[in-house]
C-alpha cells in the first residue's frame, strides 16, 4: 500500500491508502463456519463465471433464455447446484442481479468507475490477460 493526500471539496486534505494492483484478494470468513465458507467461495466463482459467460446486470433476464448449459446452471434455469451449499438454484442469479459479475463489481468499486481507478491487471479474465478464470460449475 501506498500513503497520500486527498484534497476533498471542502479544502481540507485527508490521508488515504491505496491498494497495489498486484495485491491478490481472496474472501475472508471465519473458519469455523464451512458453510459460509463454501457460499463465499462459490459466490466469487459465479461472479467470475457470469463474466467469462458475457451474464451482466443488464443482460440476465435474456441470458435465462441461453441454451448454453453453464449460463442455464448458473441461473437456475437448469437444476444447479444451490443444494450443495445449502441455497436453491437461483442463488447466482440473484447475486448478479444486485451487484453484477466479477468485472462489474471490479470496474464499479475499485476500477474506471470508482475514485481508486485501480487498472484491472491481473483481475482480467485469463482470455484477457489476466489471472482470473472460473472453477467449473458442473
Amino acid at each position: 500500500m501506498s500513503g497520500s493526500r486527498l484534497r476533498t471539496g471542502r479544502g481540507t486534505t485527508k490521508s488515504y491508502r491505496t491498494l497495489s494492483p498486484k495485491t491478490h484478494w481472496r474472501p475472508t470468513y471465519r473458519l469455523d463456519d464451512p458453510q459460509w465458507a463454501s457460499i463465499v467461495n462459490w459466490t466469487v466463482e459465479a461472479l467470475i463465471q457470469a463474466e467469462e459467460s458475457g451474464v451482466t446486470q443488464a443482460n440476465l433476464a435474456e441470458m435465462k433464455k441461453s441454451d448454453d448449459p453453464v449460463i442455464r446452471r448458473l441461473l437456475g434455469v437448469q437444476r444447479g447446484y444451490g443444494q450443495f451449499i445449502g441455497l436453491d438454484d437461483a442463488w447466482a442469479a440473484r447475486v448478479i442481479e444486485a451487484v453484477g459479475n466479477y468485472g462489474e463489481m471490479f470496474e464499479r468499486d475499485l476500477g474506471s468507475g470508482s475514485v481508486m481507478k485501480l487498472p484491472c491487471g491481473p483481475n482480467n479474465l485469463w482470455t484477457q490477460g489476466g489471472l482470473m478464470y472460473a472453477l467449473p460449475m458442473r
